[in-house]
Formats: structure tokens, sequence, C-alpha cells
């Protein structure tokens, strides 16, 4: 990890200790008791479904950009993305560097949002998991970065427990072993966590390091419905695109404008 993240790790850590004080982890795991029967829909199987493959991102605030959207309705923008073609939706829950929290899914599942919800955080801590299942999320974004195999390992198995997928999230040759954990998506992230510099090469660089069986998803800094093309030419099944959408006045035209190009 280097310094950015390292810095948002640090105070994750912090706020989880405070989130414990004000809502145990027993009282969670006594609503995930009674939401567990309660069907999920799968990320996994939308994105082999899908002609697009596009995550679209509610993202309000970035560390590198500052507010993107300060206003964005988590009512309104999921929504919107639902009718204009996502296959599925991220939802930043990050408050301090990312503007978000979970409100913000149960808002999106509120309003009638359908299809699967990745609650995206930098999760450290199993507390973090249980939050995700009780706001209404399908799935869960692990960082490779952030945790040790083990740590990581542990994730994967208490997210599957409790009806969730994972995302794997994946930045350098070194982080490509941790698929071998056997999360239910391989996402490549072109956008380094420590100086939050962005290279979609990072994609196509990392490819071939993935298992043949897994659904693959390349993260960050598409812009271009035509780079899309080609990482689906290769074998790519999701795109994750936040700012992109996000910068214009309406996330979800723009989405749609998007999507027509492809």
């Amino acid at each position: 990890m280097a310094d950015i993240l390292e810095e948002i790790v640090a105070y994750k850590r912090k706020e989880i200790e405070r989130y414990r004080k004000e809502l145990s982890q027993v009282y969670l795991e006594g609503r995930v008791e009674i939401l567990k029967k309660s069907d999920v829909p799968s990320m996994k199987h939308s994105l082999l479904q899908s002609t697009t493959g596009i995550i679209a991102e509610f993202k309000r605030k970035s560390p590198s950009k500052g507010w993107i959207k300060k206003d964005a309705d988590a009512s309104m923008i999921p929504l919107s993305y639902q009718n204009n073609g996502a296959t599925a939706l991220s939802i930043l829950t990050d408050a301090n560097y990312f503007g978000g929290s979970t409100t913000h899914i149960r808002l999106a599942k509120a309003a009638k949002v359908k299809i699967p919800i990745l609650y995206k955080n930098f999760i450290i801590d199993e507390y973090q998991i249980y939050q995700a299942r009780v706001c209404g999320a399908s799935a869960i974004l692990l960082i490779a970065s952030c945790l040790t195999k083990d740590q990581c390992k542990l994730f994967i198995d208490k997210a599957h427990e409790l009806n969730m997928e994972v995302l794997l999230e994946m930045h350098t040759e070194e982080e490509t072993e941790y698929a071998e954990l056997g999360p239910d998506m391989c996402g490549i992230n072109n956008r380094n966590l420590g100086t939050f510099e962005t290279d979609v090469n990072n994609s196509y660089r990392l490819f071939s390091r993935l298992p043949s069986d897994t659904v693959k998803v390349s993260e960050s800094g598409i812009s271009d419905p035509e780079i899309v093309k080609q990482l689906k030419a290769i074998g790519f099944n999701g795109f994750l695109i936040g700012e992109n959408f996000m910068k214009e006045e309406d996330p979800g035209l723009a989405l749609r404008n998007f999507i027509a190009q492809l």
C-alpha cells in the first residue's frame, strides 16, 4: 500500500471502532439472520448474461478530484442507471473520502432498484460485511492491497455465508495470486490506489494472469466505448464506470448514450 491508501485504511480502522460503539455487531448479525433467506440478485450471473456489462457507479466524490456531484440523489440516479441499461450498480459507501453512505444503498433499494448492487468500500473488518448485507447489497468489493490472503479468504467465505458475492480487486501482478481464493468475480483496477494515477493498459497487461473461467471486470478510467469494445473482445465481462457518468448533468442519460455507441 502507498500514501493515500494507507491513510484511508488507517482512518477506516478508527471509523469501524466508532460504528461498533453506535451499533454492535451482534445487533447486525441478528438483522442478517432475518434477511438470510431473502433473494439477492446475482451480479455474476447478470454480467455473464449481459451484452454490455456496464456496472454504473454512484460516486459523489473522490480523493483526487474532490466533489464530482455533491448534490447527487441516491434515490434518483441509481434508478435512472437501471432504467437506462446498467447491468449492475456500484455504490460508494465510504463517507470521509468519497462522500458515500450505506444509506445510499437503502435509498436505491427503496426507489425500486432491482439490479445487483455492489457495496464499494475499503473492507478491512468482518463488521463491514454485515453492514453490506443489512443495507441491501448483492455483492461486496474486496481490495487485495488492503488484505492478506488469509483475511481475504475469510471475508470471501463470510460474504458467501451471508448470501452475497465478491468482486475481488487487484492492481499488480503479485496481487493476481489472490484470484486463486475463489471470488465470484475478479476485477483489475486501472487506478493505483496509492497515487490515484489511472492507466487502462493495466487491464490488458494483467488479463492473462486471471483464471480462464472467472468473471472478469475492468475498473476505473474507462471513458470511451471503444475501450469497452476492445476489453470485451479479449474476454472481460464487466466494466465499472463512475466518474465518466457522474460528471454529467444527467448520469443516466450519459449511460444511455454510452451504451448506444456499443
